[in-house]
């Protein structure tokens, strides 16, 4: 494996466990980092020439190399990928008595690069980095032969691909699937489109959250925000909820959220509008409308830490509004999944946009990531998810 340096000093963050090297660290005198194919594995050393980790690497990446070991000499092949990807799904199987759960996350499993959503017998995989893309067909094929998934789902169109030097792809592997496949959570039972909807098709990682709310709302008038396929709304509706507006503006999942309603026989009191979040807001606000419940669950403003700004006031002005959409003694559910919103923030957005109408906010709960969502503690990043339960009085 080929050896690269780093500079003096900037072993210390890996030795406290963080997974990543950035190129701006090596010692360019010494390692011939710009001159490896992306995915090559790697030896990383300190400027004294000492053994720190095994990775792969990608030169024309800010973060150049991914650890797969700390252990010298150790590459990224089928055996290692079997062990972490069996030892992933056994946390799962623990957690989880149902196979609809996140069955492995990247760097909170020790696998860099790679994202596996379980469907029953159907898995849909992100692969993001060019390390990952080189053992993609030993993935594709352990998922099938050693975990039994009938079917295999590349979804690998994300954006992160395209800064890894990858195209942007979909394929299917193995049977042949329809346009949707089923998903079981809290009672409910919906469609997800792995092949043509977002990220992978479901968001595994809100469960939770979406489980604490659904307990809450029982007579009570609910606005879903950034709906998506309804997976919040609906749960709203079976929880009790005396009527839910789910709003988004894609034709696509409005119809979704149509069907699932339907498929749940909460139809009667869900409708789904297809329109832009901020328009929608401005225009209820208008009419007078009222809710007990605004369920705020955006995509990630703020995706780079030079989005900040803009992200803030993205944050700042949806919050804003969606306060003003609060019937006396109303809830609001603020969510994040911007890992580059801080916490403090995010807090301070909530209480800055209830200050002018004299609402008082008080936060009675804060929901993370569910467990199939495992936090590398080296890497806040990967504890990206947020969603504040705020009373008002």
């Amino acid at each position: 494996m080929t050896p690269l340096y780093l500079k003096r000093g900037e072993e210390r963050r890996l030795r406290t466990g963080h997974p990543w090297v950035y190129n701006n660290e090596f010692d360019v005198g010494r390692a011939r980092l710009r001159g490896l194919p992306p995915g090559e594995p790697v030896e990383l050393r300190d400027h004294r020439g000492e053994p720190l980790a095994s990775a792969y690497v990608n030169p024309h990446s800010l973060i150049a190399a991914r650890i797969v070991s700390r252990e010298p000499g150790v590459r990224l092949e089928r055996d290692l990928l079997a062990e972490r990807i069996e030892a992933a799904d056994a946390l799962r199987r623990r957690e989880f008595d149902a196979p609809w759960y996140r069955m492995v996350f990247g760097e909170g499993d020790a696998l860099p690069g790679l994202i596996v959503d379980r469907y029953g017998d159907v898995a849909v995989a992100q692969i993001t980095t060019a390390g990952m893309e080189r053992v993609r067909d030993d993935v594709v094929e352990l998922l099938r032969s050693e975990f039994g998934f009938r079917t295999v789902v590349l979804r690998n169109d994300t954006p992160a691909r395209a800064l890894e030097g990858l195209e942007a792809t979909t394929e299917v592997v193995g049977d042949p699937i329809g346009d949707t496949i089923t998903v079981e959570e809290g009672g409910g039972v919906f469609e997800a489109a792995p092949l043509a909807g977002q990220k992978t098709g479901w968001y595994f990682d809100h469960r939770a959250n979406r489980a604490r709310l659904a307990a809450r709302v029982a007579g009570r008038r609910v606005l879903d925000l950034y709906s998506y396929t309804g997976a919040w709304g609906i749960q709203c509706a079976l929880g009790g909820a005396s009527e839910v507006h789910c709003i988004d503006s894609s034709a696509n999942a409005i119809e979704l959220a149509e069907r699932n309603a339907a498929r749940n026989g909460v139809a009667d009191r869900v409708r789904a509008e297809r329109s832009d979040a901020v328009r929608a807001l401005k225009a209820l606000r208008s009419s007078g409308e009222r809710f007990d419940v605004v369920v705020l669950d955006p995509p990630a403003f703020i995706r780079r830490r030079k989005d900040r700004t803009k992200g803030f006031e993205a944050y700042r002005r949806t919050n804003g509004l969606a306060v003003q959409l609060l019937a006396p003694g109303g809830s609001l559910v603020s969510a994040s999944c911007s890992a580059h919103l801080e916490r403090a923030k995010h807090l301070e957005i909530i209480a800055r946009v209830s200050h002018p109408f004299g609402l008082h906010p008080r936060v009675v709960a804060e929901g993370g990531q569910d467990r199939d969502h495992p936090v590398h503690p080296a890497l806040p990043e990967t504890g990206y998810l947020r969603a504040f339960f705020v009373e008002f009085a």
